[in-house]
C-alpha cells in the first residue's frame, strides 16, 4: 500500500506536553443506527475465501472485502462518517476500531457490551473519527481454542485518520501489515523479552519462578503457545509481492502495522535507518533514529526512512526463519536489478524511554490501581490462565471491573511476574506511559505498550469516557485465558 507525494500530519510533537502532564482527548459525538437512508462511507464484509501468499501457499481463512489485509480506510479527524458492516459468515462477529476514541455501541467488544454483528447480517456505524493518526480495524471474538478464529484469521485492515490540517509533507506514504498464517499449538515456551531495554525485578523473577517449580513438581507442563508456519508482509510471503519502489534522495514514510495474534516482530533495512516519528499514530515527544523496529503485537510505528544506499534491499524480520518463511518484502531503488540483499544489524535494545521525555509527569494521578499479573501453568485443559492480582477474567460475569471516577486521572501499575512479554491494550483511551524499564518518564502516549517480562510498568489515563472499557494483554490466548479487566466510568 503505497501513496506517493501528499500532504501529512507535522510529526513534531510540541503540542502533546503542557507542562508535561498529558491532556485527556476528548470524547467523540458519537451514535449507532441506521443514520437514515445516507449512503455509507465505506462498506466492510465479513467473510471466508482464499488468500494467496504465494503460489504454493494458498490458505483459506476470514477477512474483510475478500483480501488480506482488508482495504485501507481514510477518515478525516473530526468528520463524521457511516460504515455498512456486513457479515457473511454463520457466526456472530465484532468488529472492533482499535485506537479510536468512541462509545461502547461502536467500540467493538462485546465484553463492553457492544452488539454483534449478525451472522448473515450487518450493522450500520455512525461516528466521528479520532483522534488522527494511524489506527486499525480487527475482529474481537474470543476464539479460545480454536485457531481458526478471531485474530488468528485475515481479519485486519489499517486507517489512517487524516489530521484536521495537514503542513507535514514526504515523497512516499507506504502502509505494510506484518501477519502470520498456518497457526499451530505447541510446548516450545516463549519468545525471549532480551530485546527490550531494562532490568528484571528481583521480586518478580523469584516470586515467577518459585510459582513455575512449584508448577513443574506438581506434574504440570508447560502451557500451549502458538507457532506459525506462514509469514506475510501485506499479504504476500517474501520474493512474491510486488516491490516497494523508491528513488535515491527519497524520504518514505513507513506506516508499520504488526497485526498478529501472539507475536512480537522485527523490522529491519539493511545499510538504513528509521526515523521514528509516531507510535500508535500518536506523534512521539522526541524523534530519533533506530536500526531495528521491535513491535508488539497490534503496536504501530510510523517511521521515515532516507533512501540513501540505492540497490535491491530486503526489508524483514530479524528472525532468518521467520523471514525465509515469508517475513519480509523487497525495497528495490530506480535502476537498480538483482537478488534482493539481506545483511544482519547489530544487535539492538528497544527502549521506549529513547521517544519520552524524562521525569514523571507534572501532573500527580488522583488515584494508583496496582495490578500483580501471574501465571498458572497449563491450569486449563492444557492452556496456562493468567491473573491479575489472583483473578483471571470470567467470560460468563465479566469481571473482574474496576470502578473509576467521571474526569478522575488514574495511575495503572503492573508487576510481571512472569516471563512473557505482555503487549499491554485500553480501548477507548489514549495513555501515557510514565514508568518504563526503571525510569519514570512522560509524553509517550500510547494504546498499546510492551511489558517485559519480570518487569514492571505504569501508565496514566484520564477516565473520560463512560461505561465500560476494556483493558487486556493484546495476546490472543493470554486475553482469552484470564487476561482482562474492565474499567466501569459512571
Amino acid at each position: 500500500m503505497s501513496f506517493a507525494r501528499r500532504e501529512v500530519l507535522k510529526m513534531g510533537a510540541a503540542a502533546l506536553l503542557a507542562g508535561g502532564a498529558t491532556r485527556a482527548l476528548p470524547a467523540a459525538a458519537t451514535t449507532t443506527g441506521f443514520a437514515g437512508s445516507r449512503k455509507a462511507d465505506h462498506t466492510l464484509r465479513i467473510g471466508t475465501g482464499l488468500v494467496e501468499l504465494a503460489p504454493d501457499t494458498i490458505i483459506s481463512t476470514t477477512t474483510y472485502n475478500g483480501r488480506f489485509p482488508g482495504p485501507l480506510i481514510r477518515f478525516t479527524e473530526g468528520r463524521p462518517v457511516v460504515v455498512d458492516v456486513h457479515n457473511d459468515t454463520d457466526t456472530p462477529e465484532q468488529l472492533h476500531w482499535h485506537g479510536q476514541i468512541v462509545p461502547v455501541s461502536v467500540d467493538g467488544s462485546a465484553e463492553e457490551g457492544t452488539p454483534y454483528i449478525p451472522a448473515h447480517g450487518m450493522r450500520r456505524l455512525s461516528f466521528t473519527p479520532g483522534p488522527a493518526g494511524f489506527r486499525f480495524y480487527h475482529t474481537h471474538v474470543v476464539p479460545m481454542g480454536d485457531l481458526s478464529k478471531g485474530q488468528y484469521g485475515g481479519q485486519v485492515g489499517p486507517v489512517y485518520i487524516e489530521p484536521k490540517d495537514n503542513p507535514g509533507a514526504y515523497d512516499q506514504e507506504v502502509f505494510l501489515v506484518l501477519k502470520e498464517f498456518q497457526p499451530a499449538f505447541s510446548s516450545s515456551g516463549d519468545m525471549a523479552s532480551d530485546f527490550l531495554a531494562g532490568s528484571p525485578v528481583p521480586e518478580l523473577r523469584r516470586k515467577g519462578e518459585s510459582a513455575m517449580a512449584d508448577s513443574l513438581r506438581r506434574g504440570m507442563p508447560h502451557g500451549y503457545e502458538v507457532g506459525y508456519s506462514a509469514f506475510s508482509i501485506n499479504g504476500r510471503k517474501l520474493g512474491h509481492g510486488e516491490p516497494i519502489k523508491v528513488k535515491a534522495g527519497q524520504r518514505v514514510l513507513f506506516h508499520v502495522l504488526n497485526g498478529s495474534a501472539t507475536e512480537i516482530r522485527s523490522l529491519a533495512l539493511p545499510g538504513h535507518s528509521f526515523r521514528v516519528v509516531a507510535l500508535d499514530g500518536n506523534p512521539v515527544s522526541r524523534q530519533a533514529e533506530v536500526p531495528v523496529l521491535w513491535i508488539g503485537t497490534a503496536e504501530r510505528v510510523s517511521a521515515v526512512v532516507e533512501m540513501n544506499r540505492p540497490g535491491v534491499w530486503v526489508l524483514g524480520d530479524l528472525s532468518d526463519d521467520d523471514r525465509n518463511a515469508g517475513m519480509g518484502t523487497v525495497v528495490q531503488y530506480a535502476g537498480h536489478r538483482g537478488t534482493p540483499r539481506w545483511a544482519a544489524p547489530p544487535k539492538f535494545t528497544w527502549d521506549y524511554r529513547t521517544f519520552a521525555q524524562p521525569g514523571p509527569p507534572t501532573v500527580r494521578p488522583d488515584h494508583v490501581v496496582d495490578m500483580l499479573i501471574e501465571k498458572r501453568n497449563a491450569a486449563a485443559n492444557g492452556f496456562n490462565v493468567w491473573t491479575l492480582n489472583g483473578k483471571a477474567f470470567d467470560m460468563h460475569t465479566g469481571g473482574p471491573v474496576v470502578r473509576v471516577e467521571r474526569g478522575g486521572r488514574y495511575r495503572l501499575r503492573f508487576h510481571n511476574a512472569t516471563d512473557d512479554v505482555h503487549p499491554l491494550h485500553l480501548h477507548r483511551h489514549t495513555f501515557d506511559v510514565t514508568h518504563i524499564a526503571g525510569t519514570p518518564v512522560h509524553g509517550l502516549l500510547k494504546d498499546v505498550v510492551m511489558l517485559g517480562g519480570y518487569q514492571s510498568l505504569a501508565l496514566d489515563f484520564t477516565a473520560d469516557q463512560p461505561g465500560l472499557s476494556l483493558f487486556h494483554c493484546h495476546q490472543q490466548i493470554h486475553m482469552d485465558y484470564g487476561f482482562m479487566f474492565l474499567l466501569r466510568c459512571a
